[in-house]
């Protein structure tokens, strides 16, 4: 198969995946397609919103649809790195081995990640980013695909532990969940307060997941698309050569290298998605957003203004 048939069939495939999410959730649409472009790149995903929204239940719905091995950690205050990575156990020949823990499984729910304290946080960085983790000084790969797909209230701040900025640039895109319209709400009420059961079909098997990772990666994007994506990562750096006037003026730190990265690879997906065989530099600006929202720190001036990194982000596009 041609890579253009390739990428004709993997727009069929995606179209396909979203109508089967779409018996289970309702709306979205925008959050649906950022998490499906963050899988098929490759990386993970942070969802901000209130409770209540789905979160949880996109998650699900996703590795059912995907055949993919789920498991769902619910961080809390006690929990500890070996909870999720595992641990050396004594068996019953008095012989060490290691017990795999919840993260050896294809998709990762880190349910309400920033409620656990910053070394068990800290024990997902290898994971996430080497795909494999640490234990007892061995080393243990983790399956393939691997993915992990965080939530994180934004209201109830009181008793969590804000996500290190290196762990927040682990997360290819940080998706911000919105409440439902009228139509979607009164279309879930009807749906959730009913005998209806949804039976799902799998969309997509893990391997099929895997090529379509290394099709993104082979998608040729042209000089002045990827200089176009540079220079705006450049951009959210104050003071710094390139850095926009509104940038040195409200914001204190910009975004790293690896945002370049991934406004790259997300651009690819998305141009695939619709059916390009390349991308411009509106699918960098697509995915500019969700990219770029949690790897820029605003300073005072922007908080007592009322400025949005959105809003930031926006100006520089």
């Amino acid at each position: 198969m041609s890579d253009i048939e390739a990428i004709n069939q993997f727009q069929k495939s995606y179209n396909d995946f979203k109508l089967e999410i779409g018996k289970v959730i309702v709306g979205q649409d925008e959050v649906i397609k950022n998490v499906l472009i963050s899988i098929f790149s490759g990386g993970h995903c942070l969802l901000v919103g209130v409770p209540g929204l789905a979160k949880t239940l996109l998650v699900q719905t996703i590795a059912e649809a995907l055949g993919l091995d789920f498991k769902r950690i619910q961080f809390t205050p006690d929990l500890m790195p070996s909870d999720i990575i595992g641990a050396e156990i004594l068996d019953e020949n008095r012989q060490f081995r290691f017990k795999k823990g919840p993260l050896f499984a294809n998709i990762i729910l880190a349910d309400e990640i920033n409620r656990t304290p910053p070394k068990t946080q800290a024990a997902l960085l290898e994971a996430m980013q080497e795909r494999s983790v640490t234990a007892a000084g061995n080393r243990y790969d983790l399956a393939q695909p691997f993915f992990v797909l965080a939530t994180q209230n934004p209201i109830e701040q009181e008793g969590t532990y804000p996500l290190p900025e290196a762990q927040l640039d682990r997360f290819m895109f940080n998706v911000v969940l919105n409440y439902p319209t009228l139509e979607e709400e009164l279309k879930v009420v009807r749906n959730t307060t009913s005998e209806k059961d949804v039976k799902l079909n799998k969309v997509m098997s893990g391997s099929q997941i895997s090529q379509i990772q290394t099709l993104i990666k082979k998608i040729p994007v042209t000089d002045n698309v990827t200089e176009y994506a540079v220079k705006l990562v450049a951009k959210t750096r104050p003071n710094t050569e390139y850095s926009h006037e509104i940038v040195n003026q409200f914001v204190s730190w910009g975004a790293g290298p690896r945002a370049s990265q991934y406004l790259v690879i997300g651009a690819k997906c998305h141009a695939a998605i619709n059916g390009k065989f390349s991308p411009d530099i509106e699918d960098v600006k697509s995915v500019a957003i969700p990219i770029l929202r949690h790897r820029m720190v605003k300073n005072y001036k922007a908080e007592a203004e009322g400025l949005s990194i959105e809003n930031i982000i926006n100006k520089l596009l």
